[in-house]
């Protein structure tokens, strides 16, 4: 069915939000469904049960229908001719205004199904738990992920083999008793210490970057990334570093509502995050990337570009720092100075979990620090940068005030 369900009729597909439903019946379900009859995207709205998502989903690919997921409102625009599947995304930064729809082909993330299981490791059959909403495009996929491989989609961590977190959710998921033996994490870094923690608890980390515009475009487990399999990739000189750009048969038809997607005549394609080559011993080997950040999260400080995401992957890494956000403020004397919220683990003293801090170079030192008991998060789990920052101006976050070195 739409090359998805991969599954024997008996086995459990979807365990999510207290419902199952077996192969068998999760095909009844998508055969049974009611589509519009004016032919327009059938809508997925936010707070659709997750069973019904997939079963929505599914439904509309089955049949040739577009699927708007994220939204109970037709777009304005129309959507490109060869859609099949539309997903809505605001990112990280909590702006306000309409969510934009990335559109594309059920193919385009079909195609990536088999090189992420052979990367990964996920066997056919494997029971893959789902951390986040269906209208967030990388938990869909890894619903959808499943359900290709035979599987279980399922949001019961006991019985996991394989999660799809990122590194806040995963370090989170950490703290509890059952934990999957690999975890695929985007969406972000993870830090040495979470690759520690993760380590004492015999978790394999394996590593991609993407986007919703650009789906795969990197993988890797350790230092550094190199291309998803199907990827082409390229750094390209930008005002503040080298931009990654890639061509894949991955890529989204095309953004509506504006965003940060730029295509070029040769089919490559970005978001405008930043990258530099990581140092490799072996020649031999393909060649490896570290993401920086988003190059519109840059804040200038003295002169220097100082990328936001780079300074939260190193407060992370700190021992006691489970979290973290970190923004721009006026400085008189500096343009801009950083500003660090951070979330603690429990039991966690600031101090002393704050003071490696000072090794950083200068101009990365935040200059002022906050406190979250938990920070908020966006659906796909990573720290919503614009509702830290509201909450921050209205001073819900207590300041931490670290002593003088040497004091």
């Amino acid at each position: 069915m739409s090359g998805w369900l991969g599954g024997p009729d008996d086995r459990v597909a979807l365990a999510l939000g207290g419902r199952t439903l077996d192969y068998r019946a999760l095909g009844r379900a998508v055969t049974a469904l009611d589509l519009p009859a004016d032919g327009a995207p059938l809508l997925v709205p936010v707070g659709t049960h997750p069973v019904d998502a997939i079963v929505s989903v599914l439904a509309g690919l089955e049949r040739g229908r577009p699927v708007l997921v994220g939204t109970d409102t037709r777009p304005d625009e129309p959507l490109p001719s060869a859609t099949e599947l539309a997903l809505t995304t605001s990112g990280s930064s909590g702006a306000a205004g309409r969510p934009r729809i990335v559109a594309r082909t059920a193919a385009s993330w079909l195609a990536s199904s088999a090189p992420l299981a052979e990367a990964s490791g996920a066997a056919r059959g494997a029971v893959v738990l789902i951390t986040g909403p269906m209208h967030v495009s990388m938990h869909l996929y890894a619903a959808l992920h499943a359900l290709h491989l035979g599987g279980t989609a399922s949001d019961e961590p006991t019985a996991a083999s394989v999660v799809h977190a990122t590194p806040t959710k995963l370090a989170r998921l950490l703290d509890r008793t059952a934990v999957p033996a690999t975890a695929v994490v985007a969406g972000a870094a993870p830090g040495d210490g979470l690759r520690a923690r993760a380590a004492e608890r015999g978790v394999r980390l394996v590593q991609y970057y993407g986007a919703a515009e650009l789906s795969f475009v990197l993988i890797g487990d350790g230092a550094g990334m190199h291309a998803f399999p199907g990827v082409e990739v390229e750094l390209r000189p930008a005002a503040a570093g080298r931009e990654l750009w890639a061509r894949s048969p991955y890529l989204a038809l095309d953004v509506l509502g504006g965003g940060m997607l730029r295509r070029d005549a040769s089919g490559f394609a970005t978001v405008g995050d930043l990258a530099e080559p990581v140092a490799r011993g072996d020649r031999s080997e393909a060649p490896r990337l570290r993401v920086l950040g988003r190059g519109d999260a840059a804040v200038t400080v003295a002169g220097e570009t100082v990328l936001a995401e780079d300074v939260e992957r190193r407060l992370v890494e700190l021992a006691g720092v489970r979290a973290a956000v970190v923004l721009g403020e006026p400085d008189g004397l500096l343009g801009q100075r950083l500003v660090a919220v951070v979330e603690l683990a429990e039991g966690a003293d600031p101090a002393p979990a704050l003071a490696r801090a000072r090794d950083l170079p200068a101009a990365w030192r935040p200059r002022r620090w906050h406190h979250a008991a938990s920070l908020p998060l966006t659906d796909s789990g990573k720290p919503a940068r614009g509702a830290v920052a509201d909450a921050l101006g209205s001073g819900v976050y207590p300041r931490i005030d670290l002593p003088e070195r040497g004091a």
